[in-house]
């Protein structure tokens, strides 16, 4: 058992951070986008569910050819979203209410319009060109066109070169997202310091930390070496293995910390957007509690459960797999363990904007069971050692677009790119356009980003007004699920069910958030379980049936059920066994503390 007493409180450990994906979340100007209003407006609902922080995703000016994570202007705010005036009345807002803002820090890259690549691409003697990354062609074809300078590929669902031919300089440059998201040269130090003068400028505002986007990508081998053949049959491969991690990487953070973020009080949080990184040495050294230069990492090893690698575009990201309780309690288990031994802290996620609903990927999301799915999850999730962030629509049990809308209805430039390179690689080859819808319906980024349903009386569900078209279709089941029948007073709704959980979490803080964690009964091939123990050795019980069957598990001491997401059970004796049914989580607090693991 870890010492848990030695382990340090801050803030930003206890806090429950609530993402905002502004264009979704509520339109209080009528043109069918949220904007920055629109969550001012909605800060009671957040308070009440027990909200402590929002984290807004990219806010900014940008021509949005990736929502936002293109970014044009890093102090001013996307004009449909607002004025840098809303985002000040935000804070006042936010802190009259005891709250805080996090920002998406997006400096991997910026928009092709922003001023500095503007310049960079005007000619090779500019000063910025090298604030960027230009190379020359490799060599050129049988026809005379110029070839990349390797192989890497388009991450956002393209089988295209990451290297854009610019026919002014003659030379390529590297944007490994979209052709309109350049890759900023971080080996430049004057590119550091102005990322370091952009988050002064937001932490003077008032803002409490960022959350920051692909941050481990900043550093590239700068030989530029091909990437390992790892998809069949397509010319471009990934190359993360040469730019997730790189050799700079840590040496670039520990600059943000000294020069910017150190100099700060409270204490900022951030929290680093990590892909393509499993190795735990490497996590650790990023995020340990006196080492590290983040708080901490998101982590994709859960929501990539089921993620494995074929042969179509964007495979990795937009396949669907088989997965089993044994590997969910494996990757969730392993990742507890090692902060607590190690002296790190975790980010507790499941669904997020670049993710699937949650209730639709983990659980059933169908009618009869997607409430008591909802709840499971976060009945998981609240009592997890961790940083907790809840998604915008999550807290209502919102769930995946319906497998009946078309093509046309998926507004992502992942998701579009996805199904143009299938159609591309496939023509007219049925069964890959199949899977690909499939893959689409599962995975598509979209499936977060439907706006949420605030209530079931108008058309666009108290979105945005009823005569307004918004940016992108409401979810079939608004007027089921929605969140004024959810706040009424004594529903039995999932949103109740996070503001339970939520508060349990806080009172129980010595438990949740700073005890120890072990397996409960770890064999069992249809239930998750875990104790939470305190450093006084009171000792809280989590039991998740992640099937949609009825499932046995084993009560090796007496219990009191606290919580959960069917009716509330009676006290169970030791050594019982508990029926659980479908989708069945249950929090008991043990009462003999001799729950053995």
């Amino acid at each position: 058992m870890a010492n848990v007493s030695l382990r340090a409180r801050k803030w930003w450990k206890e806090a429950v951070v609530y993402q905002v994906y502004p264009a979704s979340f509520l339109d209080t100007n009528g043109d069918g986008r949220g904007d920055v209003n629109g969550i001012t407006q909605k800060l009671d609902y957040l308070k009440a569910l027990g909200v402590d922080v929002i984290w807004v995703s990219p806010i900014y000016d940008s021509p949005q050819a990736d929502m936002g994570y293109d970014i044009s202007n890093y102090k001013s705010i996307f004009p449909p979203y607002g004025t840098l005036e809303d985002v000040d009345r935000l804070i006042q807002e936010l802190h009259k209410r005891g709250m805080k803002l996090v920002m998406d820090l997006v400096v991997n890259h910026t928009s092709e319009q922003h001023p500095w690549f503007l310049e960079s691409r005007s000619s090779l003697d500019n000063p910025k060109r090298d604030w960027y990354i230009w190379k020359k062609p490799s060599g050129y074809d049988a026809d005379g066109n110029p070839q990349p300078p390797n192989n890497w590929n388009q991450i956002l669902g393209e089988a295209k070169s990451a290297w854009i031919y610019d026919e002014v300089t003659k030379e390529y440059y590297l944007a490994v997202f979209t052709p309109e998201q350049p890759d900023l040269n971080w080996e430049n130090p004057d590119v550091r310091a102005a990322v370091h003068d952009i988050l002064r400028f937001w932490l003077d505002k008032g803002v409490a930390g960022f959350r920051m986007d692909v941050i481990n990508l900043i550093s590239k081998d700068q030989t530029f070496p091909d990437g390992e053949i790892v998809i069949s049959g397509q010319k471009y491969q990934p190359g993360t293995a040469h730019y997730a991690n790189g050799p700079r990487l840590h040496e670039f953070l520990q600059e943000m910390k000294q020069e910017v973020l150190s100099k700060y009080e409270p204490e900022v949080m951030t929290v680093g957007e990590m892909p393509f990184v499993y190795d735990e040495q490497e996590i650790l050294k990023i995020v340990h509690h006196e080492k590290g230069f983040l708080n901490m990492i998101f982590n994709f090893e859960l929501v990539e459960l089921d993620a494995q690698r074929g042969d179509m575009p964007g495979d990795f990201r937009m396949s669907i797999g088989a997965w089993a309780v044994s590997d969910l309690r494996r990757v969730v288990n392993k990742w507890q363990r090692l902060m607590v031994d190690n002296g790190g802290w975790n980010s507790l996620y499941c669904e997020n904007h670049d993710q699937p609903r949650s209730v639709s990927h983990f659980c059933d999301d169908s009618d009869k069971f997607r409430e008591y799915g909802s709840k499971l999850l976060a009945l998981m999730e609240a009592t997890l050692c961790g940083t907790l962030f809840v998604y915008q629509g999550e807290e209502l049990g919102m769930r995946n677009v319906p497998a009946s809308w078309d093509v046309e209805e998926y507004k992502d430039v992942e998701s579009i790119n996805y199904w143009k390179s299938v159609n591309e690689m496939y023509p007219g080859n049925e069964a890959k356009l199949l899977q690909a819808r499939k893959a689409l319906q599962a995975k598509a980024r979209d499936n977060g980003r439907t706006p949420i349903q605030w209530d079931s009386t108008s058309p666009n569900a108290g979105f945005c007004p009823p005569d307004v078209e918004p940016w992108m279709r409401i979810s079939d089941d608004y007027k089921t699920v929605n969140a004024t029948a959810q706040t009424t007073p004594g529903a039995p709704s999932v949103y109740h069910f996070w503001q339970q959980m939520l508060s349990l979490r806080k009172d129980n803080a010595d438990a949740f958030i700073y005890g120890d964690f072990d397996l409960v009964d770890e064999n069992n091939p249809s239930v998750f379980s875990y104790v939470r123990t305190t450093a006084s050795g009171e000792r809280w019980v989590t039991v998740l049936n992640f099937t949609g069957k009825k499932a046995e598990w084993s009560a090796e001491a007496e219990l009191t059920w606290v919580a959960g997401n069917y009716d509330l059970r009676p006290s169970a004796g030791g050594n019982v066994k508990i029926k659980l049914r479908p989708w069945e989580g249950l929090l008991g607090k043990s009462i003999d503390h001799s729950l053995k693991n």
